[in-house]
């Protein structure tokens, strides 16, 4: 769950947007994260999740990010529901590859997703499989097209090392060859791929002609791997750069308290001691934490759009009000003189 600090809804204009790469897609600079509707962690009910969706569209987000990964299947059936309750080309919807459910076998065990869908998800990047999981999307969507696709979760962090040339074989042999043929043919604006480490946005962009990129978690107020050659490669090529995990799974969310989560894992010490360094900055000049992680990782010319997850309206509206606290460039100044932030990462304004 995202957390981020209290405050009054900011209004939709408090939402400017920016344009997402080569697609012509302008996006909302926050964009609903759709996870969490898939029963991340804790099981919600229909009308809280489709709510959150709905609140989302109406403070001025509209960039929809979601996977057939999330709830197996649930969180999409849940956003089809807020989509038809708004024109549908005010909202850019996108959506992953990379797995497809399996309707008659039962999903098995050691899924973070506690509810969703009785479905197996199925790991394929070939191009059979790819088109499998775009039309199933598509039709728990309730809609004709798909704004975004990106290839999805391959990385070592997802599949091992030992697992990771074979999977890259395989997504670029099949499924880059399948989102190109439909971005060719009109089908999609723009292709990409979601995955958890900046090295392999950097082996994809080198490899194929890809419109945007959603990294998780290794560009932050924490931690910056992915500023010294995927950003400026990125701009370079006229990658759209979308960042989600901005929070590192929830610390520079609720600061280095006890039962802190790092990468979904209690925080290591080494992490509890960083964040709590840059929390007393914060603190200094009357930011709170999750505010400054959430303009920090604004601040790079290649960011389009920080994906924030949430369960519910007032999670929305928590994360769209932080967005309009202001943040004095001193804090900036402070954090990069203390070494705790990278000296040449860019800044807001």
């Amino acid at each position: 769950m995202n957390q981020s600090p209290s405050s009054d809804p900011a209004p939709a204009s408090a939402l400017p947007r920016r344009r997402l790469g080569r697609t012509g897609l302008d996006v909302s600079i926050l964009g609903f994260g759709t996870a969490p509707l898939g029963d991340l962690f804790a099981r919600l009910d229909d009308a809280t999740a489709i709510a959150a969706a709905e609140r989302a569209f109406a403070l001025g987000v509209n960039l929809l990010d979601s996977s057939p990964l999330y709830g197996h299947g649930l969180a999409e059936h849940r956003c089809g529901t807020a989509l038809r309750r708004v024109a549908r080309d005010d909202i850019v919807v996108c959506t992953k590859v990379g797995r497809w459910m399996d309707a008659f076998h039962g999903r098995g065990d050691g899924s973070n997703f506690v509810g969703g869908q009785p479905h197996c998800a199925v790991v394929d990047y070939s191009y059979d499989g790819t088109m499998r999981s775009v039309e199933q999307s598509l039709l728990r969507l309730g809609t004709d097209h798909i704004d975004l696709l990106l290839i999805h979760d391959v990385d070592v962090w997802t599949h091992g090392a030992d697992a990771i040339e074979a999977r890259f074989r395989e997504a670029m042999e099949g499924a880059y060859v399948a989102l190109d043929k439909l971005r060719a043919e009109h089908v999609v604006k723009g292709i990409g791929i979601g995955v958890n480490e900046a090295e392999m946005c950097v082996r994809f962009a080198r490899a194929g002609t890809f419109d945007t990129m959603l990294l998780a978690g290794r560009y932050s107020l924490l931690e910056q791997p992915a500023l010294a050659e995927f950003l400026p490669l990125a701009q370079a090529q006229g990658i759209g750069v979308m960042l989600g995990g901005v929070f590192n799974s929830g610390i520079l969310a609720t600061g280095a308290v006890a039962g802190a989560k790092y990468n979904y894992k209690d925080a290591p010490a080494d992490v509890m001691q960083k964040v709590a360094a840059i929390e007393r900055v914060c603190r200094v000049h009357g930011v709170a934490l999750a505010t400054a992680a959430l303009h920090f990782a604004l601040g790079h010319p290649a960011v389009a759009s920080v994906v924030l997850g949430a369960q519910t309206p007032q999670e929305v509206e928590r994360n769209a009000a932080a967005l309009s606290s202001p943040v004095p460039a001193a804090l900036w100044r402070d954090l990069k003189a203390e070494g705790l932030l990278d000296q040449h990462a860019p800044v807001p304004a």
